[in-house]
């Protein structure tokens, strides 16, 4: 993730204060909940049909996991891209190109 759009959003939280209502828990809440809201636009509907329908709400549900997962990532210390280089490193490992290729099975299935 660009390192300007972080700042900005810490600058955002820290220009209101709100740093000090900010705890993992509560993030983790939030960030759960945001990802609920984006689900809902998919609910009872194609995802062609979602998108077509929804997409500006999309967008804001998907900025809103995105703003508090950098907010979790802050209050736990955690620099978010090596949080992110970490993982794929791990689901290489998990996926190889050679056992994964065009399959969508589980690692514990390839």
């Amino acid at each position: 993730m660009n390192q300007n759009a972080i700042k900005e959003i810490l600058k955002f939280r820290d220009d209101r204060d709100w740093k000090k209502f900010h705890n993992s828990k509560d993030l983790a809440i939030s960030l759960s909940l945001e990802a609920s809201e984006l689900l809902e636009n998919f609910q009872w509907k194609s995802s062609e049909d979602a998108i077509e329908q929804n997409l500006e709400n999309i967008k804001d549900e998907l900025a809103d996991v995105l703003i508090y997962s950098i907010l979790l990532a802050d209050q736990l210390n955690l620099d978010i891209e090596e949080v992110i280089k970490n993982k794929l490193e791990k689901n290489q490992r998990k996926y190889p190109v050679e056992k994964s290729f065009g399959s969508n099975k589980k690692y514990n299935e390839l």
